[in-house]
């Protein structure tokens, strides 16, 4: 079946309708793929823009989009903000009525909605009458959202959705887009499988929340530090999570006892109870909502300020899905956990799955690696991409590791022996063995072999629990790599040769802090005015009867209070202001701005705004700018990149990718990095595999081939072109 695509592009949608100068991400390459009738897979952060990789194509394609969503209350928010920027759409899930789903299906065969919202057991259920009816009219696209949902190893496995498969059997000619926030490799490899995507082109983009903190704290007084933390945060929005209904229920109670505008919710709740407080939450009427794991899918609020965990999750994709919940506007916000190991011995006995032995070793393993990111002392943020297979800087200074000062040791000589012992085991085993190995254990399990090796026993001056975090943390420094989904073995990365011929220096970290660092600034912007502006929100969102952020979110407000546009053509420069929203709402805020600037005589700055938006690095871009520089400087001075890895406690790949940069911008020569016999080669990797992704490249191009003189490469190349 062939469609018809509208006159119009991709970036006129997204100005016009949805107010936004330039995409993000890989949205872009991804719109185009489905234009092109073909299908996606797309795995892309919370907040990151997914809904656009489908909603813009639903506009620029004759005929209806289908989004199969298990979220009602997202349903509602999506549809709600649609209708908002002008564009036809409905949803149908058991929140309503039967002749307000008569009253949808009308208009679906009247080609009156360009994207239809629907929850995947209304899909096939009551006889497949709503799969019939889609048979009848013109489908144009499929978007199925959440689709980690199809795996039984994803985080959140819905059997529902099983059922999905059916659509490239009934609708084999119309193209499908799965989306989901998280997936490990194991997750995404059965999601292709289960919904029938094999030649789906995969898109992942980049898990760094950049403007998310994260903080672990010892689960001690863990009530007097919450309480302590919210008083800080006293009038902003936030999702407290707790293990049980009855502590959801406790914490809610006695926060509202000490002031806190909170509520409970969880599956124990009535209905109408939930419902309320959920809407409580998205309009701004209370700020805390404490919850169980079960809440917040749904909900697409963009000024959560902070995402609290009082007891630990179970894995890290789901810790990653819901402190993505904090902050979808791009503004700084929290994400704050308090740990203790014996939360770790109780979420053991609910990882066990009874006749199920395989999923019960997945669910385990998924677990430590939990407590791991909890008791590592290097940065978290680096951990946590490390997890999802990205590179990522060695220091992120926006997690609570980064901005403590820490009592640090060459650790040189113990990360030699656990890498020797690696390197002697031939990476065939995993990280429990290796350690038993190097401390010398007499066990039976230690292969006689292996008990004439040189390195049996060389660690034998350290516990098992010491050794345990040395290789924790060697992991997370990125030495080391865990390779394998159901029996992970211990592997040796690029940065291993380094530290083993003694070329690179390994700092690590003591147990105790010292000292914490400063906070971040603030960017500047006028806060009476913010508030003004917020008000009016408030007063527009009730006459609408939606959430305050489906209006504007925080971000378009902070732009509009900082920039200060004074006519209608400067506020077509925020982020947010699209076509009809400018229509619909533009006098209104221009009226208080205007008003605002005149009592105090102030002028537009919008001037100062870069007409090409990019994506928003807070104070961390300003940080990383500024070790590049240095590191720019060394080498200048004549320094190797080996000599200014070592005295900047940096790791060479982090240097070499320093110098990359600069040779983007001119200020480098390639063949001072990258020696002129290897140019040709690398040039030729590119042409093949492309350069998306450095991996396929540094396994075409083998071991004598660094990850930096790669990417130095590739940035000569844009620079030409």
């Amino acid at each position: 079946m062939r469609y018809t695509i509208r006159m119009s592009s991709p970036l006129h949608i997204l100005k016009t309708r949805f107010g936004y100068e330039n995409f993000r991400h890989k949205q872009e390459e991804i719109i185009q793929t489905v234009l092109g009738g073909k299908d996606a897979f797309v795995l892309m952060p919370t907040g990151g823009g997914k809904s656009l990789c489908y909603q813009i194509p639903a506009l620029l394609l004759d005929g209806l989009t289908v989004v199969v969503s298990p979220l009602i209350a997202l349903m509602k928010d999506q549809v709600d903000a649609l209708r908002l920027n002008g564009i036809a759409a409905a949803y149908l899930n058991s929140s309503l009525s039967f002749s307000e789903q008569d009253e949808i299906i009308s208009r679906l065969k009247l080609g009156e909605l360009k994207l239809l919202y629907i929850a995947p057991e209304k899909f096939f259920g009551g006889g497949e009458t709503f799969l019939n009816n889609l048979k009848e009219i013109r489908v144009s696209l499929f978007a199925i959202d959440e689709a980690h949902c199809v795996s039984q190893w994803g985080h959140d496995f819905r059997p529902e959705y099983l059922q999905l498969s059916r659509l490239k059997e009934e609708f084999p000619d119309t193209p499908a887009i799965a989306l989901t926030a998280t997936a490990d490799k194991i997750t995404q490899k059965d999601v292709l499988q289960k919904l029938a995507l094999s030649d789906a082109s995969v898109f992942v983009s980049s898990f760094n929340r950049a403007n998310i903190h994260y903080s672990v704290i010892p689960k001690r007084e863990s009530y007097e530090r919450l309480a302590e933390y919210l008083i800080k945060r006293k009038g902003e929005s936030g999702i407290i999570y707790t293990l049980s209904r009855q502590s959801a229920e406790t914490l809610a109670e006695r926060l509202k006892d000490d002031g806190f505008s909170a509520r409970p919710y969880h599956a124990g709740l009535n209905k109408e109870t939930r419902d309320k407080h959920q809407e409580m939450f998205q309009k701004d009427e209370i700020n805390i909502i404490v919850a169980t794991i079960a809440f917040g899918m749904g909900i697409n609020k963009s000024n959560v300020r902070f995402v609290v965990h009082m007891d630990l999750p179970k894995n890290l994709e789901s810790y990653y899905q819901e402190t993505g919940r904090a902050g979808r506007d791009g503004l700084r916000s929290d994400a704050l956990l308090f740990y203790s190991s014996g939360d770790v011995m109780k979420l053991k006995r609910f990882a066990e799955v009874e006749g199920n032995p395989e999923q019960t070793r997945i669910m385990l393993r998924k677990l430590g690696q939990m407590a791991d990111f909890c008791e590592i002392k290097s940065c978290r943020r680096k951990y946590l991409l490390n997890y999802f297979d990205e590179e990522s800087l060695d220091k992120c200074d926006s997690c609570d590791v980064c901005l403590t000062k820490y009592e640090t040791f060459d650790g040189t000589v113990i990360a030699q022996k656990a890498l020797s012992a690696v390197a002697r085991l031939e990476e065939k085993f995993g990280l429990s063995y290796t350690v038993d190995f190097l401390r010398g254990s007499k066990s039976e399990k230690i292969r006689s072999a292996h008990k004439i090796l040189k390195t049996y026993g060389a660690g034998a001056e350290f516990s098992r629990e010491q050794w345990l975090r040395y290789f924790k943390d060697l992991i997370s420094m990125g030495y080391l790599k865990q390779v394998g989904d159901q029996y992970p073995i211990l592997t040796l990365t690029e940065k291993s040769a380094l530290v083993l011929k003694g070329t690179e220096k390994v700092m690590m970290v003591k147990s105790e802090n010292v000292k914490e660092a400063g906070a971040e600034k603030e960017e500047s912007y006028e806060e009476e005015l913010f508030n003004k502006l917020k008000n009016l929100r408030s007063e527009l969102a009730q006459k609408e009867n939606v959430p305050a952020y489906i209006i504007f979110s925080d971000a378009t407000l902070l732009e509009l209070a900082k920039y200060l546009p004074l006519s209608l053509d400067e506020m077509r420069r925020i982020s947010g202001f699209g076509e009809v929203k400018i229509a619909r709402y533009g006098n209104a805020f221009l009226k208080i701005i205007s008003e605002y600037c005149r009592e105090r005589k102030l002028e537009s700055r919008i001037s100062e705004k870069n007409f090409i938006r990019r994506p928003r690095r807070f104070d961390q871009k300003e940080r990383i700018n500024e070790t590049k520089s240095e590191s720019l400087r060394m080498f200048r001075e004549g320094k190797t990149v080996s000599e200014i890895a070592r005295e900047r406690d940096l790791s060479v790949q982090t240097i070499e990718n320093h110098l990359a940069f600069f040779i983007a911008t001119g200020e480098v020569k390639l063949t001072d990095l990258v020696a002129e016999v290897k140019i040709p080669r690398i040039r030729e990797a590119i042409g093949k595999h492309g350069n998306i992704a450095l991996k396929p490249l540094k396994d075409a191009l083998g071991d004598n081939y660094s990850y930096g003189e790669i990417r130095a490469v590739i940035e000569e190349m844009r620079r030409k072109k």
